[in-house]
């Protein structure tokens, strides 16, 4: 056996912990065992802050280097090289063991840390020593989620020239992003920015777009995912639909526009939106005449290119991965659960989603700013006929910042408040804009600057909380408060928009359970770590992108979305030049390091 020299090691655990952890005790108690091992203690015992303390150490126990084991343990390397240097001992005898650099991470992979650590303290390199998979590396990605934070993610992962499939749940790839009508604090174009990457999206050599699919099974490990897909039945052939829109203009059935946010009707044949990718037609099953009752087909009738399939079935199958990105993105907060606010009984309270399709160009109105309606069949929906309100009022934090619902803040609904604001300012020039909020967070690069814009643009911006909205004839009546001048408000305005907050997605819990990864307490997916890495989940092989790990703007998605696949690259290199770290029996290590 070669002579290890005296040798301390440090366990450096995670701040916020995770339930399912390497076992540090198992893995401590296995290295006791070898010749001039000294435990130098942890980071939940002995956390890295009295440095003298930890020099006394280093000089009473004799120790020649000192070894950091466990979970991103660089993070206190500068601690300890100080320390060493200050003991008299060389700086360069300061190791890392970093567990979850080779994937262990969770309590079974304790055995691995074992191994990762043995290895370092015998001074052997793990790339020299790894046993290698016999199954080839697998470099193709599966991107859930195809909002901007999916779409950027897969086109810097594809432009590395490995295979990525976008998988979106929906007809069209673009998520909320495509609904918005500018971006703030710039008020450059939403669509504008969006569109160019769908199209690239679209036509990336290196990506496979599955839209229309849910993930219904994850078996396998890092390297080695088999993904179960349900594609559902789009009942029009993508090959052959020419996107024509005919077969639309005849569909008898209508339903709320789910890309309008319930703003308008669309048909039970669609495309989501103008700019989709794909753009083309798919069917709502579930509004559908012939599929509910075996009667219409009009469709099938007028379809030039024959492209429409009404008996198509859903269809499942397996695409195998090494890595998986999930981007799931989220859901604005229900406003009808506030019901002090009186939305979904007071015709226009509206949120602040409706309003964003009723302010953009390729909305309801054309981008015309009118009062809900409601047609011949009692659907509530916005026309150019209808008048145009002259006072609107912006409530902020709906659904964030309470007790009652989120506690926490969702980051966005101060600033696109203002947008919003600066929009009715800009299409009604002559109406009384009101911006109640609670305190306004503009933390943002240029986002104060857009703050004081648009306070110089003739907004009321009031602090304090709306209590309640009630009709007063034709008018909505507020009740709030304003702290600045310790006093109560009665304010009669025409419109009101709720500024709702972001949630998680409702089957959020149940993708995580799917993927064996885990969730905070309301249903974002936890990090591996808060600080130094956002990206990674507890389980190796699953990345984090977007607004599911947490509330994000656009410029703060975009580029975690970017690391998320920075990540998703570095694992594809560690697999083609270490490959798989096979489990190996302790025997095997012994002989492995003897002379």
């Amino acid at each position: 056996m070669k002579k290890i020299p005296v040798t301390g090691v440090y366990f450096h655990y995670y701040t916020n912990g995770h339930a399912e952890s390497i076992n540090f005790l198992e893995t401590e108690n296995y290295i006791k065992k070898i010749p001039g091992v000294i435990i130098l203690g942890n980071s939940n015992e002995l956390p890295p802050i009295d440095k003298q303390l930890f020099i006394k150490k280093i000089q009473e126990l004799h120790i020649e280097r000192l070894v950091i084991a466990g979970y991103s343990p660089g993070m206190v390397k500068t601690f300890f090289t100080s320390a060493m240097l200050e003991a008299g001992q060389d700086a360069e005898k300061v190791l890392i063991a970093g567990f979850n650099e080779y994937g262990a991470i969770k309590k079974s992979d304790t055995e691995l840390a074992k191994i990762i650590l043995h290895f370092t303290i015998a001074g052997l390199s793990l790339d020299d020593i790894s046993t290698y998979s016999k199954k080839p590396v697998n470099e193709n990605t599966l991107v859930i989620g195809g909002g901007i934070a999916g779409i950027q993610a897969s086109i810097e992962i594809a432009n590395s020239k490995h295979k990525v499939y976008l998988l979106e749940q929906t007809g069209t790839i673009g998520g909320h992003m495509a609904m918005f009508d500018k971006t703030f604090p710039t008020l450059d174009c939403a669509a504008c920015i969006l569109t160019p990457k769908m199209v690239e999206v679209g036509q990336h050599p290196f990506i496979e777009l599955m839209t229309y699919c849910e993930v219904i099974g994850v078996t396998g490990e890092h390297g080695d995912f088999k993904v179960k897909v349900l594609k559902k039945a789009r009942r029009v052939d993508l090959a052959d639909c020419i996107g024509c829109g005919i077969c639309s203009e005849k569909c008898p059935a209508k339903t709320p526009s789910e890309f309008d946010a319930g703003t308008t009707l669309r048909k039970a044949i669609y495309i989501p939106f103008p700019q989709a990718v794909p753009n083309k037609y798919l069917i709502d099953a579930e509004h559908c005449i012939y599929v509910e009752n075996g009667k219409c087909g009009v469709c099938v009738k007028v379809c030039p290119a024959d492209a429409v399939i009404l008996d198509q079935l859903d269809e499942e199958v397996e695409i195998n991965v090494g890595n998986i990105v999930l981007a799931t993105g989220f859901s604005t907060f229900d406003a009808r659960r506030a019901e002090n606010f009186g939305y979904g009984k007071l015709p226009n309270v509206l949120t602040s989603l409706e309003f964003e399709r009723l302010v953009n160009a390729s909305g309801p109105t054309e981008g015309n700013i009118t009062f809900r309606t409601i047609d011949k069949k009692g659907n509530p929906i916005f026309t150019n006929d209808s008048k145009s309100p002259q006072s609107v009022a912006l409530i902020h934090c709906i659904g964030s910042r309470d007790l009652t619902y989120n506690q926490y803040c969702s980051k966005v609904c101060c600033m696109y408040s203002l947008k919003l604001a600066h929009l009715v300012k800009e299409k009604l020039p002559d109406a009384e804009v009101y911006e109640y909020y609670i305190d306004m967070r503009a933390y943002g690069k240029g986002y104060e600057e857009f703050y004081e814009r648009i306070k110089g643009e003739g907004v009321h911006i009031i602090r304090g909380r709306t209590a309640k909205i009630e009709q007063t004839n034709d008018k909505l009546l507020l009740r709030s408060e304003d702290i600045e001048n310790n006093r109560l408000i009665e304010q009669l305005v025409d419109m009101a928009i709720l500024s709702v907050g972001i949630e998680p997605r409702a089957d959020s819990n149940s993708l995580a359970e799917m993927l064996e990864i885990v969730t905070d307490n309301y249903g974002w997916y936890i990090e591996e770590n808060s600080i130094l890495n956002t990206t990674n989940t507890n389980r190796p092989g699953i990345t984090l992108a977007g607004v599911c790990q947490g509330p994000k703007d656009i410029p703060d998605t975009v580029v975690h979305a970017s690391a998320a696949a920075a990540k998703v690259i570095q694992n594809i290199i560690l697999q083609k030049t270490k490959k798989a770290i096979d489990k190996v029996m302790l025997s095997e290590i012994e002989t492995t390091l003897k002379d």
